[in-house]
């Protein structure tokens, strides 16, 4: 069988290679995407969580990026409600460091910046009389407490590639892309699935959103001649049990010029990142180091009344950010902007590469791709900043009115259980409790609340395999999970996922 001549090829099962081909396949072209790996196996599912505008990129007089960024808040939030939510940042005045008016103005440009219109304005703290100050030294008496929002990442990339694949596109996770090349006006791709032989896809235009892997794309499969303008930032967190009880955030300022976060994450725990720092090894490989867990834990016992050391840390994880090298001499320093490179010799197949960006511009990005290779391909309009994402149309108009109404129909769940599936799957939730009448119909249990149905969900809808693809990307319940448990996940899956 020959395969058929794709408009678009995009290399890469990340937020910006996912959002590309949900653009490009909605615009009218044909799209295959593939990734060597699960979708967010690599940078996508490591990042702080967070859509945001970046604060502290103001200092380093990143305005168009924070403006872009703080646009897209909210047009997120109205397209993925189930899995983005609005969340307050408590922000303490350290006299040592950024005086209050500083702090102020760069709030001020922040709530102003980018048309902010649901999200509330930044206000002022008494932290004496705040229950933000309740776990903080009590030398910190004064903060000021503004908003972003938080976004359970690794699933906003599945929610793109399923809205892609509804649409047309052919989306393919474990199928590497081992060589590419331009055979005129065409691109002639070899990919190779994970349990499966080589085959060549034909491609009127190709996209390299490979992630910390771009440079490997264009040194190896492509064999471009320049070298890549990519600089790898490490980038680390640390999961530890709760510290405190209500429900916002705190960003700290550090000696050194960075900021830290704790944020509330998954219930009982507390999400503690992230670091900088330069990276020259193999992405697939990147683990957190002790040096950067004591970093993260003296940032924060700075501010926390209770100290939290190393033995605390319950988890970790640490992703490669594939930064343009625009020079900078500190990592913390290198710009978050994206660059979007067109390689487009007369009469040859044009390339796209993707430097930088993040998760919270991943639309905008798309949509500049699309600009790139507008001179090639006849395109609709732009379009994605008003198309809610899979599970976003909430019966009710929200998660919680959603919530309220499964509670009711579902009694014999357990609250947190009905709460945990909203959030994650949105009104997709209602297909997973399809015909279920009592407990016994969700099937085999794997611990915590994670049973057949959801997973059988996950193999049938969402590309997951592996135990890791559930626990870890299309939910965190590895937090949660004894290895018992995870052994009879295994085992299930090993029955139950298609050869």
């Amino acid at each position: 069988m020959t395969d058929p001549v794709y408009d678009l090829v995009v290399i890469g099962g990340g937020i910006n290679g996912c959002g590309i081909a949900r653009d490009a396949v909605g615009r009218g072209l044909s799209v295959f995407l593939c990734d060597k790996g699960d979708l967010a196996g690599g940078t996508s599912s490591a990042s702080t969580k967070l859509i945001h505008g970046g604060l502290r990129y103001l200092e380093h007089y990143e305005f168009r990026l924070v403006r872009e960024a703080l646009e897209e808040r909210e047009v997120l939030l109205a397209l993925a409600p189930h899995i983005i939510w609005p969340l307050r940042f408590v922000l303490p005045h350290h006299k040592g460091l950024r005086p209050r008016w500083l702090l102020r103005l760069g709030l001020f440009l922040y709530d102003h910046l980018g048309g902010r219109k649901v999200l509330p304005p930044t206000r002022s703290l008494d932290l004496s009389r705040d229950a933000a100050g309740a776990p903080l030294k009590p030398a910190y008496r004064r903060a000021f407490e503004y908003s972003d929002c938080w976004v359970q990442d690794s699933r906003l990339v599945v929610l793109n590639a399923r809205d892609a694949e509804a649409r047309g596109a052919v989306i393919a996770p474990r199928t590497a892309c081992i060589r590419a090349e331009r055979d005129g006006d065409l691109w002639r791709v070899t990919v190779k699935p994970e349990d499966g032989e080589p085959r060549v896809l034909s491609a009127r235009a190709l996209v390299n959103a490979a992630g910390p892997w771009v440079g490997e794309v264009l040194s190896g499969a492509v064999r471009a001649n320049t070298p890549p303008h990519v600089r790898l930032v490490k980038g680390s967190h640390i999961v530890v049990r709760r510290l405190y009880d209500h429900d916002r955030a705190y960003i700290f300022q550090n000696g050194d010029g960075r900021i830290v976060f704790a944020i509330p994450y998954e219930r009982d725990f507390t999400l503690i990142g992230t670091t900088d720092e330069d990276y020259h090894g193999d992405p697939a490989a990147v683990r957190i180091s002790e040096g950067e867990i004591a970093y993260l834990c003296q940032a924060v016992n700075d501010y926390f009344a209770a100290p939290v050391s190393p033995d605390d840390v319950v988890w970790t994880y640490s992703g490669v950010r594939p930064l343009y090298d625009d020079g900078a001499t500190k990592a913390q320093e290198a710009t978050r902007d994206y660059v979007v490179e067109l390689d487009a010799p007369e009469g040859a197949a044009p390339l796209v590469s993707v430097f930088g960006g993040k998760i919270t511009t991943y639309r905008r990005l798309a949509e500049s791709v699309m600009e790139k290779l507008a001179g090639r391909f006849t395109l609709t309009p732009s379009w994605t900043g008003r198309a809610i994402l899979p599970g976003g149309d909430l019966p009710g108009g929200s998660p919680a009115a959603l919530i309220t109404e499964l509670k009711a129909q579902h009694p014999y769940l357990a609250p947190a259980h009905v709460e945990r599936l909203v959030r994650t799957y949105g009104a997709d939730t209602l297909s997973i409790l399809e015909n279920v009448g009592q407990p016994d119909d969700m099937g085999e249990s794997f611990g915590s609340d994670l049973t057949e149905r959801e997973v059988r969900y996950l193999v049938a809808r969402e590309w997951a395999r592996k135990t890791d693809d559930i626990l870890w990307r299309r939910t965190k319940l590895g937090l949660v999970t004894t290895p018992e448990q995870t052994e009879a996940l295994a085992a299930f899956l090993a029955r139950t996922v298609p050869a």
